[in-house]
């Protein structure tokens, strides 16, 4: 089933107006030309309205070139009035149709001039021979320059079309990649604060013998991390419905309120910080990440345990951050946490390693580039 054909815009109005007023106008010139030969009035009578009529084929000639242009050539071979739309037909046959079929038409009206010129015993017939060719040949050069330039515009909106798409995409995969990336910050942060919660809810319930003061405190700690623990959990499923969105992301400087957050907590901690200088976003941020899985992991796997963390470094040299805590002599899983810190690392071309030592310690250690 065919197509509908596309209705014709204001442009394609205009531009078909003036091509059949352009189009009468060199019928008119070219028939008031030839009346100076000795043809018969009922012959030029013919060739007048031939022209006409076959001008007025001009307003199809967007369904039917290739027909036209023949017909327009099989009365040009008698009619001077269909010299003007005929040179309209051959440059719409080479806007509208390939090469090929332009050269046939071409030759065609050729040979219907070379018969014109014999019908008429035109004396200055090589004159006007070598004029309709090179007339013949503009009009056709034009349409393939308006033809090769729609192709160009074509192709240029089709590539535009392409971009769109490819940047809808790339936007659906930049929110997917945030998605992962908010189901990275869950892990981290309730993650941290559901184990400090633990900790305080097995105190109470190893230490039955606990003063009212000291029970106080401890429901006090849960109910804070408990809270805490919902509005960070909150903030996760209010940029999860949103279209676009990050959570408040931790930097560098937070990380002594993160160490005295697990200190408040009961954990042992010792932190040795000696980095200064201006650090990279993303670089403060992953270490800030890595010290805090080291402490949920200290506390899920190593309860009551004293945890040392180093984070030493200076522009140029890199950021160092190492934690160890004793470790218990089950055997340690390599969880979902440390994978994610692999890829935290990796992700900012530094490197991360995690295991037991001879100590009987766990050492998980990184190293994160600080450019200059």
């Amino acid at each position: 089933m065919e197509s509908p054909r596309p209705r014709r815009s204001t442009r394609d109005w205009v531009v078909d107006s003036v091509a059949f007023v352009v189009a009468i106008l060199i019928a008119l010139l070219t028939y008031n030309d030839g009346r100076s030969d000795q043809v018969p009035g009922v012959l030029l009578a013919i060739d007048f309205w031939s022209g006409m009529l076959l001008a007025l084929t001009l307003w199809f000639r967007r369904r039917w070139p290739v027909q036209l242009a023949l017909i327009a050539a099989a009365i040009s071979v008698y009619s001077d009035a269909a010299a003007g739309p005929t040179l309209v037909l051959i440059m719409t046959v080479a806007v509208h149709k390939p090469w090929r079929t332009s050269l046939w038409v071409f030759a065609v009206n050729f040979i219907a001039t070379v018969g014109y010129l014999q019908v008429r015993n035109k004396p200055d017939w090589k004159t006007q021979l070598v004029i309709a060719v090179i007339l013949y040949a503009a009009m056709a050069g034009w349409g393939r320059y308006i033809r090769s330039r729609r192709q160009l515009l074509q192709t240029l909106r089709d590539r535009a079309d392409r971009a769109e798409t490819v940047a809808t995409l790339q936007a659906e995969q930049a929110q997917l990649r945030a998605r992962e990336e908010i189901a990275r910050e869950m892990h981290d942060v309730l993650g941290h604060r559901l184990s400090l919660l633990s900790v305080h809810a097995g105190a109470l319930a190893y230490r039955p013998d606990a003063s009212t003061a000291e029970v106080a405190g401890a429901a006090e700690i849960i109910r804070a991390s408990a809270h805490q623990a919902l509005q960070d959990l909150r903030e996760v499923i209010g940029v999860l419905r949103a279209p676009v969105g990050e959570l408040p992301q931790p930097a560098f400087a937070d990380l002594p309120e993160l160490v005295e957050g697990s200190r408040a907590a009961g954990i042992p901690v010792e932190l040795i910080l000696d980095a200064d200088g201006p650090m990279p976003e993303h670089v403060g941020r992953t270490a800030y990440r890595i010290v805090q899985e080291g402490l949920t992991n200290a506390v899920k796997h190593a309860p009551g345990e004293a945890v040392t963390i180093s984070v030493t470094g200076a522009p140029g040299n890199g950021l160092s951050v190492e934690l160890r805590n004793p470790a218990p002599h089950r055997r340690l899983g390599d969880g979902q946490g440390l994978k994610g810190l692999s890829e935290r690392a990796a992700l900012v071309d530094g490197r991360l390693e995690h295991g037991r030592t001879p100590d009987g310690e766990f050492r998980l250690y990184a190293w994160l580039p600080w450019p200059l």
